[in-house]
């Protein structure tokens, strides 16, 4: 990966600088600047989202500024409610430990984990644990809930009558203490954290007398503004291998291949527009060879790129397929088989429907034929899966 300037740091991928861009170049000028951004663990892995946090992290730490990798290991119990029309389940410190174990290894590659500017992880619940009830009334003082209120997602659970729980209006308060015992200048999310990110700076301004920077980064949607990379069966996790990233990330519209382009690597973008219009096929794979590359290494990538082209676009099946590990102590369907696969019993019926189910080079006529030992299931058009029955 190529040393970015302030500029383009400040620029590529970046929907928003608060209070202001110049303020922020201004600072990072004179010295170099502490910065963070959360990830809260409410699954094992890391996804395409959090990576284009990650990769912008990376970008601040080439230029010599202090990154912080924040787990949200207390805030991760409560579940950020942003977006959300319904309360998210809650879960305990240890489901939360248990879902981040594995982060560190899955952006080794992106963040410098072991040099001089080395990334610094840290948890939440080192500080949050500690607060008292008397802190708590302390720090809510600096809110009001018609502030807290006025979310979107809230005004539509209020139109829809359906319950706001208190502890969700604390979510910001708590995400926002973060930066105030973390003592920063800078966090970044994505721009549908702003709200959260913007606590933080009314905390740091009434606590710490001190200014601190947002900068949003660009959502990766497509143009109905649905996230790309979040579909059932087709969520891109930073713990899959390089030959599925590659093969989802061949999925993509067309119409999100420049603002990947940007978001997700780190190439230049000039004339890219034009390639683009072209031979769209041709950019999405340079795209897709150059995510892999950055997650995984170039070797990966061009593994990556062989398979899929082997794979997907003449229309073999690879030679090696990874297996599908399932414990029964009866017969299993190919219903059943393709719903540990995908996630739900009603995607794969509704996979099997559109006959998108092939057994062996066959499509599945009957869904609740039984699967042997061995067997390779086909799952659309880009996921091969050998049945492992235990």
């Amino acid at each position: 990966m190529r040393n970015l300037s302030i500029e383009e740091v400040l620029t590529r991928g970046v929907s928003d600088i608060l209070p202001t861009k110049g303020g922020l170049e201004n600072l990072m000028k004179r010295r170099k600047i502490t910065l963070y951004q959360g990830f809260d663990p409410s699954m094992p892995s890391l996804h395409l989202g959090n990576y284009v946090g990650v990769l912008k992290l990376s970008q601040f730490q080439r230029l010599g500024h202090k990154v912080i990798f924040l787990v949200g290991d207390f805030t991760g119990m409560i579940g950020d409610p942003s977006d959300k029309l319904s309360s998210r389940k809650q879960l305990t410190r240890e489901q939360v430990l248990d879902n981040a174990k594995s982060w560190k290894k899955q952006i080794e590659n992106i963040l410098d984990f072991e040099g001089e500017n080395k990334t610094q992880i840290l948890y939440n619940s080192e500080w949050s644990d500690k607060i008292s009830f008397k802190d708590l009334l302390e720090i809510t003082s600096n809110f009001t809930v018609q502030q807290m209120i006025e979310r979107d997602m809230f005004q539509e659970r209020l139109k829809l009558q359906k319950p706001i729980r208190l502890h969700e209006f604390l979510y910001p308060v708590a995400q926002g203490y973060d930066s105030v015992a973390m003592d920063v200048d800078l966090e970044i999310g994505g721009s549908d954290q702003i709200f959260n990110m913007l606590a933080g700076r009314t905390l740091m301004k009434a606590i710490k007398e001190k200014e601190k920077y947002v900068l949003a980064t660009k959502l990766l949607v497509d143009k109905e503004g649905k996230k790309v990379g979040k579909t059932t069966g087709n969520a891109l996790f930073l713990d899959s291998s390089p030959e599925n990233f590659f093969a989802g990330i061949m999925s993509f519209p067309d119409d999100v291949i420049e603002l990947s382009f940007e978001l997700l690597t780190e190439i230049l973008l000039r004339g890219l527009s034009m390639k683009i219009k072209k031979n769209p096929l041709d950019q999405k794979k340079r795209l897709a060879y150059e995510v892999v590359k950055i997650i995984w290494g170039e070797t990966e990538a061009k593994k990556s790129q062989e398979h899929f082209e082997k794979t997907f676009q003449k229309g073999e099946t690879p030679s090696e397929i990874k297996p599908l590990e399932i414990s029964v102590s009866e017969n299993i369907t190919v219903t059943d088989a393709v719903a540990l696969e995908v996630g739900s019993k009603s995607e794969a019926k509704r996979l099997l429907e559109q006959r998108a189910i092939e057994v062996d080079g066959k499509v599945v006529e009957n869904p609740k034929a039984e699967l042997v030992d061995g067997e390779v299931l086909k799952i659309g058009k880009k996921k091969f899966v050998k049945v492992v029955i235990k």
